[in-house]
């Protein structure tokens, strides 16, 4: 799969997106080592604090699914109800859950624009010094 597909396949979760309180809809589209791709978007609550982002959901669903390697994510992100997107890079929150389960100096975070123009990185690159299983000798 191509950065560019998935990365479409991010925007086309986005539309899924409930936002009503930053109106800021998010996508996202994860593959998996095995080749099935996993996809989320934002899910707000009122309370704040039980909202999810999207690449956390597609992360929750893979692991629930029996996935747990990966080689890529894909983010796409603009004011909910517009077609304008930015890059729309991850939290700190997802970036921890990514270092769970991914190898930061593979493991890739595709970020884009409407425009086409795609940025990729490690996540080592996003998450410097990150800790997670390998410190604990898994």
């Amino acid at each position: 799969m191509t950065d560019m597909e998935l990365y479409r396949a991010a925007e086309a979760a986005r539309a899924h997106s409930y936002s009503p309180y930053s109106a800021y809809a998010v996508g996202a589209a994860l593959l998996a080592e095995s080749g099935k791709l996993y996809t989320g978007c934002n899910v707000e609550n009122a309370a704040y604090g039980p909202s999810n982002c999207a690449e956390r959901t597609a992360f929750f669903k893979a692991v629930s699914e029996g996935d747990r390697r990966f080689l890529a994510i894909a983010i796409a992100g603009g004011h909910a109800g517009e077609e304008r997107l930015d890059f729309c890079p991850p939290c700190g929150v997802c970036r921890q859950v990514m270092q769970e389960f991914c190898e930061p100096e593979r493991f890739r975070i595709i970020l884009g624009r409407s425009d086409g123009v795609l940025k990729s990185f490690l996540l080592k690159e996003l998450l410097p010094l990150g800790f997670g299983a390998a410190l604990k000798g898994e």
